[in-house]
């Protein structure tokens, strides 16, 4: 299926173009070349889109991808040195730049829908932070990640909280220590990436993932992401009572007497997302 670019407000410049993958699902790449770099801009028009994409019941996944070479540099940092003339030195465009990136990652956890990062190219510092956040990674053999901040005297202290996450601890901390550039197959080995395919099946592979999951009850979708972001720093005992209470409410709600019935019928189900 040919995906139709539809832009939104603020993308007179582009910043971030929005299309159509398959039923259900939604491309968003980004598009701030040469680096991608995460400017005040596009992190406010990424805001945006997933503001708009968490409302949409007819939205099921969503896509998360870059043009050009780099999949993202990460923060501006032009746009960060250029307010060091500020008379507060910069310190509250710091603060501003390093608040927003942070509510877009936890938006991105917060979604009710599922959200692919597509990488192909180099994915460093706050990039390799947007990658590590989103649900599911799926990169190109020829991509990069690092976290490079200690190269220039500024530890990646905000990636290091979806590094850490995604990553085993002592491997973040190798990321995070040495600056030094991993290669797709090392980042799987971490668990930063799920999948490392081809160049020329990128899109193509991705998309079926998308669709597959797009293909799932809306309502089981939702509750799984947020039962698993949830329980994922709880005892084991607490995890397990309120994996119970979210399994009763599940059980309870239409999308699974449906699915039940259609199981014991031999039939596909029909999703209603409720």
């Amino acid at each position: 299926m040919a995906e139709v670019v539809s832009l939104r407000k603020d993308e007179a410049r582009g910043l971030v173009l929005r299309s159509d993958a398959s039923a259900g699902v939604v491309r968003l790449t980004l598009n701030n070349p040469p680096a991608n770099a995460l400017s005040i801009a596009l992190l406010e028009a990424l805001v945006t889109e997933l503001d708009v994409i968490a409302r949409a019941d007819d939205v099921r996944v969503v896509i998360l991808a870059a043009s050009g070479a780099l999949f993202s540099a990460g923060h501006d940092l032009k746009e960060l040195t250029t307010h060091r003339t500020d008379a507060d030195s910069g310190r509250a465009f710091f603060e501003k730049a390093m608040r927003l990136c942070s509510a877009l990652m936890v938006k991105i956890t917060h979604l009710p829908q599922p959200v692919i990062a597509e990488i192909d190219g180099l994915a460093t510092a706050a990039g390799c932070q947007l990658v590590a956040t989103c649900d599911l990674a799926i990169c190109t053999d020829s991509s990069t990640f690092c976290t490079p901040g200690v190269n220039i005297g500024l530890f990646c202290s905000t990636p290091m909280v979806a590094v850490s996450r995604a990553a085993h601890r002592k491997q973040a901390m190798e990321m995070l220590l040495t600056g030094e550039t991993i290669d797709a197959s090392t980042a799987k080995d971490f668990g930063l990436v799920n999948r490392i395919v081809p160049k020329q099946y990128l899109q193509q592979v991705v998309n079926k993932y998308a669709a597959v999951i797009a293909s799932k009850s809306p309502q089981a979708l939702k509750i799984g992401k947020q039962a698993f972001n949830r329980q994922a720093d709880m005892p084991l005992d607490q995890a397990y009572d309120y994996a119970v209470g979210v399994m009763v409410e599940n059980l309870m709600m239409g999308d699974a007497i449906e699915g039940i019935d259609a199981v014991l019928g031999k039939r596909l189900p029909e999703w209603k997302g409720n």
